[in-house]
């Protein structure tokens, strides 16, 4: 009969399937901020979290549910995953975040999937994470062709129930891999210099 208690109890957030502390302690050894992706069941979530003093402070933060209000599809795919990480690490950069690391929390890390979607678009805004050049889809992948292919694959009647809300927003598609190209330069192009230029001149002619 055993004498002593040998099991310890983890931590809720262990136990809740949400926090290895394990790999979290390697990450922050690091002492970079985590370029951390998250994925829920319709939307991809990207943040840029700095940890000073064992407290986390988020730099930047975007969800694919967003990309709706410019135009583009958020969805949880890897053309929305691209997009939303190259717009919250382009905030980032604009705040002075040179480098980072990637944090996939308890994820399964699947090559040239969703995630490695996502550290694509941090790596195009200009944030310095080391990777594998394996691990990234290809350009067709992250354009959404694959996408695109099957909306023109399909017949008049299965496309329009199958895309009956990209429809119900104006959006074709059959032509995705363009949207997608005016929605990277369109991200790209809204710097922290032209909103505050917009800023200023709003407060000038009032």
């Amino acid at each position: 009969m055993a004498r002593k208690a040998t099991y310890r109890v983890k931590f809720r957030r262990r136990r809740e399937g949400k926090t290895n502390y394990a790999k979290r302690l390697k990450l922050l050894k690091s002492r970079k901020p985590r370029f951390v992706v998250r994925t829920t069941n319709r939307y991809v979530i990207v943040q840029v979290i700095e940890t000073q003093n064992g407290k986390d402070r988020t730099i930047s933060h975007a969800n694919s549910k967003e990309l709706w209000k410019i135009g583009f599809p958020g969805k949880r795919n890897t053309p929305s995953a691209y997009l939303t990480a190259l717009k919250c690490a382009k905030e980032a950069i604009e705040k002075g975040v040179k480098e980072a690391i990637l944090d996939i929390g308890l994820a399964t890390p699947v090559h040239k999937g969703v995630v490695f979607a996502a550290l694509k678009g941090a790596l195009d805004a200009g944030l310095d994470i080391p990777f594998s050049e394996e691990a990234i889809p290809t350009e067709d992948r992250i354009s959404g062709k694959h996408i695109e292919d099957y909306a023109n694959s399909l017949t008049d009647e299965k496309f329009e129930k199958i895309f009956s809300e990209y429809i119900k927003k104006g959006i074709n598609p059959r032509e995705l891999t363009k949207l997608f190209t005016a929605t990277k330069k369109k991200i790209l192009a809204e710097t922290r210099g032209e909103k505050d230029e917009e800023k200023g001149g709003k407060e000038a002619s009032s």
